[in-house]
């Protein structure tokens, strides 16, 4: 494994999202004879993790350059969605924003790691696009 080109790809990737080190977190693991890139957002506000995208491929490389070709364009491809939603127990309605093909796959985002009753969502809105 080139521990070189993995850095060097996952220092290009936050670079190109403009996110700190300690937002953007690479999550590898083996499923099915393949490796998966789970690729985790933190808000700093709440320190809340959500899925940003996953890629799967043959190796570590292989998911993330795959996943810094996705990182080119996803502004283009996938629209924003407004998603409102509280954690159980808590009292703050949070705000947050995801890219998705469409608002099942921005709710995936949001659950994504969680059980589902921890959090109740109050709205999903399709931005307008500009």
């Amino acid at each position: 494994m080139d521990e070189f080109e993995i850095a060097r790809l996952e220092r290009e990737i936050r670079q190109y999202l403009g996110l700190a080190p300690e937002l953007l977190q690479f999550e590898f693991r083996e499923l099915e004879g393949q490796t998966r890139l789970d690729l985790i957002t933190v808000n700093p506000r709440h320190q809340q993790r959500f899925l940003f995208r996953y890629e799967t491929g043959r190796d570590q490389v292989e998911c993330l350059q795959k996943m810094l070709e996705y990182v080119k364009r996803f502004r283009d491809t996938e629209s924003s969605y407004t998603v409102q939603w509280r954690t159980r127990g808590d009292k703050e309605l949070h705000t947050s924003y995801f890219r998705a093909h469409n608002a099942y796959e921005a709710l995936d985002k949001l659950y994504f790691g969680r059980d589902l009753n921890t959090i109740t969502v109050f709205s999903v809105v399709l931005n307008p696009s500009s």
